[in-house]
């Protein structure tokens, strides 16, 4: 559900505008927000607590060049829901788990070249139809056109 999904449901079981409905519902996001950076928690009875917590400083690694890299400390926001939330949860349903596509996993090319090999990757058969190949996790990856080892897409890069 969205904040206009929201704000349509709202505006039709209130009788508001959904102008003004979306003007509530924005306030009511803006509130949350203001008392977590002043108070760093917000308690809502029957659905939960939002509060801030300092994530420790950590070693990570970059996945790209496997070197290490140091994370420092931040704030991050969490949610621990209400007894009420939790009971009508708990009750529905159980939701089915979303398809994934597989995943091309890189590895380091055996060559010594630099460009990495895409393991999971579509390979072109003799008749030129596409072949599913076995990934590590053992499912089957089918891709349209072969792709060769040294490919890489373009990547955005986000400004800063």
């Amino acid at each position: 559900m969205t904040k206009k999904e929201i704000v349509k449901q709202i505006s039709d079981e209130t009788g508001l505008t959904q102008l003004q409905a979306k003007k509530i519902v924005g306030m009511t996001f803006d509130a949350i927000i203001a008392t977590l950076v002043r108070e760093e928690r917000i308690e809502l009875r029957n659905f939960g607590v939002f509060e801030v917590k300092l994530r420790k400083a950590r070693k990570a690694r970059n996945p790209r060049t496997n070197e290490d890299v140091f994370v420092g400390p931040k704030n991050v926001v969490t949610f621990q829901p209400g007894k009420k939330m939790e009971e009508s949860v708990r009750e529905m349903p159980l939701v089915q788990p979303k398809q994934r596509k597989p995943r091309k996993i890189r590895v380091a090319a055996l060559d010594g070249s630099r460009s990495p090999a895409l393991v999971g990757a579509g390979v072109s058969t003799s008749s030129g139809e596409a072949a599913a190949v076995p990934s590590e996790n053992g499912s089957h990856a089918s891709h349209s056109e072969p792709v060769s080892a040294g490919a890489k897409k373009p990547r955005k890069r986000k400004e800063k």
